[in-house]
């Protein structure tokens, strides 16, 4: 596994370099901190959805996966109080006019202390005490505190007033609070069950950065588990073991992996607990990838107000009747990435010069098997022996420039677990040679056993 010995630029740079991900409309100077995700960024994306739902979802009875629109009724966001409630504290600075998150800011200048759980009272008075300055011009005067509405607004329809007035989600979980009677209902679902999902969600943010650890536009993968009240404590340890063995599982370093509680200060007003897994980044250090929160029945009790349907359960073992209470695991897909990668970012010094290899697990790799025919006179032997026999079960790339000891690296570098050299030979035995990307070990197989091989190797 990569060691915090790697800055954070020099990962990101081979990410970019190497086409996991992209700056987004480069050709037009970008936009501020969005990305595109690249071919090998965008198949890894889909391969860590896929283990995550063969986590969650497959491995499970009792949790039903949904797909709800992006934008929805803007009713349900005033009866969640994001309309009202969903602010960032903003401030300017009074010389040169640039703008901050006043919570971010403090934490860049005084990271010691621990601004989650400060009102904006309290952050102006640590602003004008503590000699915060200004990043862009060094001064230290800055307006009071404002509150920044997060969400963004567009218009539904063809005239453009308040009533056409929609926003794009902010989170994912609403869509499976609305649906919770639909799932209900069409799948006989008896409690305990969840919900969850896959999807955007979109922040007006004020200062996003750190690459894609924090944007505007992000993917997030969420579960609203619903169960009887009272057994809120039991549900809540049992997300967090499966989300640590969910996190552990794809491959991340243990030691780099950690628990933080959410002080009774910071828990929302209906939550009983909260509780996030961090990764310690390079450079950057510890950033959440997920949260475990307990939410009780606040949303479902806030649709059933304000949209006067009954959200009520009926138990058929007592004929009782109430709101169930809910464990809510979420994941931000875009973070839990950005981890993986970093996580798998190594040098090596080899008696020929340096390697670049992404030590990514076999599941996750962009591309599981490499293709690489020792010559260009091989091409069409290569591709007619193996092509249809390997990607049938693995996302593969057939790679023909440069030699061979060059493509070997380039493949080490985005984590391709196995490279398949098609050789003159190959021809005669009806054999390729199988390399191993962490051990550089090589091995001759026969092409009739070569799915065979490689399945045992990838689930090994």
């Amino acid at each position: 596994m990569a060691d915090q010995k790697f800055e954070f630029g020099k990962i990101t740079t081979h990410l970019v370099s190497s086409g996991f991900i992209y700056p987004s409309s480069e050709i037009y100077g970008g936009i501020s901190n969005t990305w595109d995700y690249g071919p090998l960024g965008s198949n890894m994306k889909n391969h860590l959805k896929d283990v995550w739902r063969k986590h969650f979802v497959v491995a499970k009875m009792n949790i039903f996966q949904i797909d709800p629109s992006i934008i929805m009724n803007p009713k349900v966001w005033e009866a969640t109080g994001h309309i009202k409630n969903f602010h960032d504290p903003l401030i300017d600075c009074k010389y040169c006019h640039a703008r901050f998150r006043a919570d971010n800011l403090i934490k860049s200048q005084k990271p010691e202390l621990n601004v989650d759980d400060m009102s904006n009272d309290e952050l102006n008075e640590v602003i004008q005490t503590q000699g915060i300055t200004c990043p862009t011009c060094g001064k230290s005067s800055f307006t009071p505190i404002r509150q920044f509405q997060m969400m963004f607004k567009t218009t539904m329809g063809v005239t453009e007033d308040k009533a056409s007035t929609v926003y794009l989600r902010p989170e994912t979980a609403q869509g499976l609070f609305v649906n919770f009677k639909n799932v209900q209902r069409t799948q006989r679902a008896k409690l305990p069950f969840g919900i969850c999902d896959i999807g955007k969600a979109f922040r007006n943010e004020i200062t996003p950065g750190n690459f894609t650890f924090r944007t505007r536009e992000f993917e997030q993968m969420e579960i609203e588990f619903f169960f009887k009240p009272g057994e809120d404590l039991q549900w809540f340890n049992y997300w967090k073991d499966e989300c640590l063995d969910f996190v552990n599982k794809i491959g991340i370093d243990k030691d780099k992996l950690r628990f933080r509680d959410h002080s009774a200060k910071e828990l929302a007003f209906y939550s009983k607990a909260t509780c996030d897994i961090e990764y310690d980044f390079p450079t950057m250090g510890w950033g959440e990838l997920m949260g475990i929160a307990s939410r009780t029945n606040y949303d479902l009790n806030r649709h059933q107000e304000c949209s006067g349907q009954d959200l009520t359960y009926l138990d058929s073992t007592d004929n009782s009747r109430f709101l169930p209470h809910v464990i809510e695991p979420s994941f931000g897909l875009d973070r839990l990435l950005l981890a993986l990668l970093c996580d798998s970012y190594d040098v090596e010094e080899l008696d020929n010069g340096e390697r670049i290899v992404m030590h990514i697990a076999k599941n996750l790799a962009p591309y599981g098997v490499a293709i690489l025919p020792l010559s260009n006179k091989l091409n069409d032997k290569a591709k007619d022996s193996l092509w249809s026999l390997i990607s049938e079960n693995y996302d593969a790339v057939f790679d023909t420039t440069g030699s061979i000891g060059k493509r070997y690296r380039r493949q080490d570098a985005i984590g391709t677990p196995y490279c398949v050299t098609y050789d003159f030979d190959s021809m005669e035995d009806n054999s390729v040679t199988v390399r191993d990307r962490d051990s550089m070990e090589q091995e001759r197989v026969k092409i009739a056993d070569l799915a065979t091989y490689l399945y045992k190797k990838f689930h090994e």
